[in-house]
């Protein structure tokens, strides 16, 4: 890898850039290309063709030799982050299962005597409220914001801020009741309709989920399938 190649990407790396490094396997010719194919540096001249099959391959998070044109195009993403608002018995279980799938994880809650190292070990917490907090933590659209508290002083604000973002995935606690008022708060907060429905709520897949373990489960399981646009499940006949 050439000297001017290896800078770039470890800048693209340092800002949270996703890109990809197309390597000619015959000559070992580079080109580094970010999220949208366009070329940062390299000696390789990339053909437009494979412009698609670059973009697919960050999106998916996926790197592999590309059949037609014989290239290799490596991913470079920043991480996937879930941030959980609220330090409660499913963050207790969310958080292990979503450390396995790769997720670097942060919880949010003012309460010291919910979120603490006891509870959470060795999981980032952070104590100020949560919209504060959102705006330190800045979610793009390779973060996950899931709100848990049921309680709308900390919930609410947390949402309002993660619509505002490119989160990939924004959910929240609740009952199809609860989630109902929460849109009459948020829309007279400012939230318009559209950006409401980004909101899953009731959190999770529907999968019949009642224990703490079981909800964790669901709202991983609807995180990957939002993540890799899988279409909804379907019940059979």
């Amino acid at each position: 890898m050439q000297r001017r190649t290896l800078d770039a990407l470890t800048r693209a790396k340092a800002n949270q850039q996703p890109v990809a490094l197309v390597t000619d396997i015959g000559n070992g010719s580079q080109a580094l290309l970010d999220r949208e194919g366009r070329s940062l540096t390299g000696d390789l001249e990339v053909p437009g063709a494979l412009i698609p099959a670059v973009e697919a391959a960050i999106a998916a998070d996926r790197s592999g030799l590309d059949d037609n044109s014989g290239l290799f195009i490596q991913v470079f993403n920043p991480p996937l982050r879930l941030i959980v608002v609220g330090a409660v018995h499913i963050a207790q279980a969310l958080i292990p299962m979503a450390r396995v799938m790769g997720y670097e994880v942060a919880v949010v809650d003012p309460r010291r005597s919910w979120a603490n190292a006891a509870r959470f070990p060795g999981v980032t917490l952070t104590h100020a409220w949560p919209d504060e907090a959102l705006d330190v933590l800045a979610p793009d659209h390779r973060t996950a914001v899931v709100a848990l508290t049921h309680d709308p002083k900390l919930d609410d604000p947390a949402l309002v801020r993660a619509l505002a973002s490119n989160a990939f995935y924004i959910g929240a606690l609740g009952s199809t009741r609860t989630h109902g008022k929460r849109q009459i708060r948020l829309q007279e907060s400012g939230v318009d309709s559209q950006s409401f429905g980004r909101i899953d709520g009731p959190i999770g897949l529907a999968i019949g989920a009642k224990s703490p373990a079981e909800i964790a489960l669901s709202i991983l399981a609807k995180m990957t399938q939002v993540r890799h646009g899988a279409p909804p499940l379907v019940k059979a006949a």
